[in-house]
């Protein structure tokens, strides 16, 4: 498993309350809905983290 480091993030109000909805419809945590978020984007984008595993 990856090592997790806090971050702190800064969002308004709407946008959070926003997340937090999605996340409860998905059943999932706010952070693990916005770590599903970033991840998402970082795979459209091509570039994910490289996976450590041999």
């Amino acid at each position: 498993m990856s090592k997790k480091k806090p971050f702190a993030l800064r969002v308004n109000e709407e946008m959070l309350q926003a997340i937090e909805k999605w996340a409860a419809d998905e059943f999932r945590s706010t952070n693990g809905q916005i770590e599903w978020i970033l991840m998402k984007a970082l795979k459209e984008a091509k570039r994910e983290p490289k996976s450590r595993k041999p």
